[in-house]
């Protein structure tokens, strides 16, 4: 027969738990959709740096174009599945940085800084370092910028800047452009001059306010095949156009803002100001 006092331990016993048990450590995995979109987009990256040692520019072109689709695939996939993770984000950043900040610079340089010497390696690595100044600002900034913009031009779209030069002159014939001098200082400036934008803070749209689930007028689906028809005509000099007017929008952005009195920067000082909610993600 217990005595109270043995009662008093049992109950003590029954109601803690017993810490002498070994806790199993639980195994998290990851989403596999949106990653495989991710792994593809590497993929086309570092298929495009492979055309390039090889001389083959306008493959690497097709190659960096093929990873920007992807690219803005993943995240929209890993939304409408609500796969987000941590590691997908880390993963896309990475990704990011081959196809969009190794692969141009590296390509860019086999196709015309090479020509250039110690000058070529300066612009070349001014566009890498500044696509891993701009992804790494971009991770850190991204509860306090207004979502409708982009602080400096995003790597996809330099990436397709300096691709889209490439690709024009390949198509119209120019060859060995490292050993032009003209062409090749005029590489070097698309490249310097995309690299210096990836980490400037003037606002380029972003196009995130765009939702397929209104209804819009006629005119616009007019507007969009007049578009498609216009880039059939000559798709290396029209998209080379469209990027290079997307390039410089963000000044254009920018002075008109600093005209208005409003302010240039797309940084939220706060995000709980009445005139910045829902701005922000």
């Amino acid at each position: 027969m217990n005595s109270p006092q043995n009662k008093n331990v049992d109950l003590l016993d029954e109601d803690e738990p017993d810490v002498h048990e070994p806790q199993r450590p639980r195994h998290k995995g990851i989403y596999l959709l949106p990653n495989l979109f991710t792994l593809a987009a590497l993929f086309s990256g570092f298929y495009a740096i492979v055309m390039g040692i090889g001389g083959r520019f306008e493959q690497s072109v097709y190659g960096i174009f093929a990873a920007m689709v992807l690219d803005s695939l993943d995240g929209r996939v890993a939304r409408m599945t609500n796969t987000q993770s941590t590691f997908g984000e880390q993963m896309d950043s990475l990704s990011d940085m081959v196809s969009f900040g190794a692969a141009p610079a590296l390509i860019m340089y086999s196709w015309a800084l090479q020509g250039l010497g110690k000058w070529g390696w300066f612009a070349a690595f001014v566009y890498i370092a500044g696509a891993a100044l701009r992804l790494a600002r971009f991770n850190t900034n991204i509860g306090v910028v207004d979502r409708r913009f982009f602080q400096g031009v995003p790597s996809p779209a330099a990436a397709a800047l300096v691709m889209s030069l490439i690709w024009a002159l390949d198509s119209a014939g120019y060859k060995d452009i490292h050993r032009d001098p003209a062409l090749a200082w005029l590489a070097f400036g698309f490249t310097l001059y995309a690299g210096l934008t990836m980490v400037t803070n003037a606002p380029f749209y972003s196009f995130k306010d765009i939702t397929f689930k209104r209804s819009v007028p006629f005119i616009v689906l007019v507007v969009i095949m007049l578009a498609i028809a216009a880039i059939n005509i000559d798709p290396p000099r029209v998209l080379f156009g469209v990027f290079c007017a997307y390039g410089i929008s963000g000044y254009i952005v920018y002075a008109v803002r600093r005209a208005k009195g409003k302010p240039a920067s797309v940084i939220a000082m706060s995000t709980d100001e009445p005139d910045e909610a829902g701005l922000h993600r």
